[in-house]
């Protein structure tokens, strides 16, 4: 049995089958018959579908919101904005899909040449619990909108948001007369994944998550010779650099950093601040955290919810433990707190250096690490000096110093001045140990299409 809990309680709340065997085989032949079709419609089908499907969404704020918050913890607040954000995603991809996409011509000894992007068929996401309609949305609106189908093996924690998902997709199809299955949800062990990746109706895979669980997928896809798009985890560096406004600095980390109780690939996971204003800094960004209110993440008022499972909250305490332990100071937080639910309180650790454990792994939760560098050299060696390479912030009054700093980091994506997020208008993903291809943007639509070249003789 696949077990959900809600993390804010620490309670079952549903317990449901997977998939066997043979209804497994039935979606994923379903899927095959469904791209037919799906494949033949055209941009403007497509885009209506996706509008739709934003409207509906909106329509059903209230439910859509209140089934994240209880699944995985995410304060209600958040909820709505993730769900307004979703919704944003498939308009985009509505508006411009077909610009994304139009053929290119280019000159060669044919009469006329061009390149021509059509979809490769069923295409499937494997997805974490930490955005359940963001990250559904980003895998989902630019395959359809090229014509392709999906599958979704969403994480088992949260199963009715995965059914939500589908039943949108389903319920707009139904709407506009298109045909229902376009994204069927899979609701299967991860070792069942295997089986879908081998089939050969799926032609590629997308997966948000671990690097451990990044390093499978992409090694048993490149056996089927099949591509693939890994977003994985990070350890994001944000560096202050001491002509920056640390006021706005210190206001906008702490914001990056318990977004979602911390549970987010591109927060700001360490904070690199040069000498001169390291005491400043810390100062301010312990004022912005100790203010933030935790709690039951159904309270419009709560800031900071639950952490989504009981391990992943263990497994942060020990970081926290270990960094204390290796020499770090705790200036907030850092003690496991009791009652129920998997409860974590905004901590800040300061004086940490680059061999400490929350300096080497991936901190999911509502953590802080402040690192000092001497200069704004030792500064960016010190955010290169990580496995990891998604996202990155730089803080300082010369844009040009930035702009320059940013051809330096080793990351997929940097933000001066201001906070590391995704929009649907940019293409994001990572390097190094945080995966290859992206998503969004008009980058994004490219990964899961064949670029076909179409030569023309006299």
């Amino acid at each position: 049995m696949l077990i959900a809990t809600n993390p804010t309680t620490g309670e079952s709340i549903l317990a449901y089958p997977p998939m066997d065997e043979n209804e497994l085989s039935q979606a994923i032949e379903r899927s095959q018959e469904v791209f037919q079709s799906w494949k033949a419609t055209g941009f403007a089908q497509r885009a209506a579908m996706l509008k739709k499907v934003a409207e509906l969404m909106r329509a059903d704020r209230e439910r859509l919101a209140r089934l994240m918050t209880i699944e995985m913890g995410k304060p209600i607040n958040e909820s709505y904005g993730e769900l307004e954000k979703s919704a944003w995603c498939a308009e985009h991809y509505a508006e411009f899909g077909e610009q994304y996409l139009s053929p290119v011509d280019l000159p060669s000894d044919a009469a006329h040449s061009y390149v021509q992007h059509l979809p490769l068929g069923s295409i499937l996401g494997v997805l974490p619990w930490n955005a359940p309609f963001w990250l559904a949305f980003r895998f989902a609106a630019p395959a359809l909108m090229a014509g392709n189908v999906c599958l979704m093996k969403h994480d088992e924690h949260v199963p009715k948001c995965a059914i939500a998902i589908a039943e949108l997709f389903d319920q707009a199809c139904n709407c506009l007369d298109l045909p229902a299955g376009i994204v069927q949800n899979l609701p299967i062990h991860r070792e069942q994944v295997a089986q879908v990746i081998k089939s050969e109706v799926v032609q590629a895979v997308s997966l948000t998550g671990s690097s451990a669980a990044g390093s499978a997928v992409a090694s048993l896809a490149a056996s089927q010779i099949k591509p693939a798009v890994l977003e994985l985890g990070g350890s994001d560096p944000s560096i202050v650099l001491a002509d920056a406004d640390i006021s706005k600095a210190a206001e906008t980390l702490a914001i990056s950093r318990i977004i979602n109780a911390g549970q987010s690939c591109i927060a700001a996971k360490r904070l690199i601040v040069e000498a001169s204003v390291y005491d400043e800094f810390i100062s301010k960004l312990k004022s912005h955290l100790e203010k933030l209110k935790v709690g039951d993440p159904s309270l419009p008022e709560t800031q900071v919810g639950p952490i989504a499972r009981e391990d992943l909250r263990d497994a942060l305490h020990r970081q926290v433990s270990t960094t204390i332990n290796q020499g770090a100071r705790c200036l907030l937080g850092g003690v496991m707190p009791e009652g129920s639910g998997f409860f974590y309180p905004v901590t800040l650790l300061v004086d940490v250096t680059p061999k400490m454990q929350a300096s080497c792994e991936e901190t999911f939760g509502p953590i802080a690490v402040v690192m000092k560098a001497d200069s704004a050299q030792e500064a960016l060696e010190i955010a290169n000096d990580t496995p990891y390479g998604l996202a990155a912030s730089i803080w300082t009054s010369d844009t040009q110093k930035g702009i320059e700093m940013a051809n330096q980091i080793e990351a997929g994506q940097v933000a001066i001045n201001g906070i590391v997020k995704t929009d649907p208008r940019l293409p994001s993903g990572g390097i190094k140990r945080s995966g290859y291809g992206r998503e969004l943007g008009p980058h994004g639509i490219m990964e899961f299409v064949n670029v076909q070249q179409v030569w023309i003789g006299a």
